[in-house]
């Protein structure tokens, strides 16, 4: 990949999170072939290559904070990859929340001091979170609680209502999280914050996720673009060339990398009554 210097990623510092497994994986390996020094934090060990890596459970907020202290040996950090995130059926809508958004802020919040100035975060969140302003006024509300404590503390407090299912609003959360500190960051460090929404990809995460889903829904998904369900490779080059330093000009964004489902359902060139079985 020598002809991709250009992206601005060799013998860069790179911090990968969920780097072991999925898109994550895909993003680290990629990385690493793109000449960056590539530092994976994760629960379990990675499999590609990498510099250095620290085991984490972005459920205990010790556990991350530890990481990202530890981590600050590496700096200054160029470029961080919040990938880790988890299905509500693995442990319950709350621990879906734990980790995707209270766990994977406090992890980017800690790492922050050590990242450079005029460096890029890119995270991944969803289509499922295609509905985040409908709900946003809530989700401003969770927002202004930095306290990871805190911010699950008020979840208890009304699961059913701010919890839900626990993917579809921790996923929200990341939207309405990027959108808002895209700018204090910006303003403050020149620091870019963005993120992807993926669609349907085949990973271990969707594997089990098919498990749940009725039959026959994967093969009813739209997949205008590449007529099949993305790979976690395609999912990782978008975040990898949206967190390149060449689009400097591009913060604060949701990106949809899903096919067109997303943009198909806003303006009815998709009807969406199919996820619940009513169309074939």
């Amino acid at each position: 990949m020598q002809n991709l210097d250009g992206l601005g990623y060799r013998d860069r510092t790179v911090v990968v999170a969920g780097g072991s497994s999925g898109m994550g994986e895909q993003v680290a390996r990629i990385l690493g072939e793109l000449g960056a020094k590539v530092h994976i934090v994760d629960i379990q060990a990675p499999k590609v290559p990498h510099l250095s890596f620290r085991q984490c459970d972005l459920s205990d907020f010790d556990q991350v904070r530890a990481a990202a202290a530890a981590l600050a040996a590496e700096a200054p950090i160029d470029f961080v990859f919040p990938c880790a995130g988890l299905p509500p059926h693995i442990k319950g809508p709350m621990y879906c929340m734990r980790v995707n958004y209270i766990g994977t802020r406090l992890f980017v919040e800690e790492l922050l001091p050590s990242v450079r100035d005029g460096g890029g975060i890119a995270l991944i969140s969803s289509d499922a979170a295609m509905g985040w302003q409908g709900n946003l006024a809530q989700s401003l509300e969770m927002l202004a609680i930095s306290d990871p404590d805190e911010a699950y503390a008020w979840c208890e407090a009304d699961p059913d209502a701010r919890v839900r299912d626990g993917y579809t609003s921790s996923k929200e959360m990341l939207v309405v999280w990027v959108a808002n500190k895209a700018v204090e960051y910006g303003n403050a460090r020149r620091i870019r914050f963005n993120a992807i929404g993926p669609c349907p990809t085949r990973t271990a995460f969707m594997d089990e996720q098919e498990k749940l889903l009725p039959e026959g829904f994967l093969d009813a998904w739209p997949y205008p673009s590449l007529g099949r369900m993305a790979t976690a490779e395609d999912q990782a080059w978008p975040l990898v060339l949206l967190n390149s330093p060449l689009n400097g000009a591009v913060t604060g964004s949701f990106l949809y990398t899903d096919q067109g489902f997303a943009s198909g359902v806003f303006t009815g060139a998709i009807n969406p009554a199919f996820m619940k079985g009513e169309v074939a």
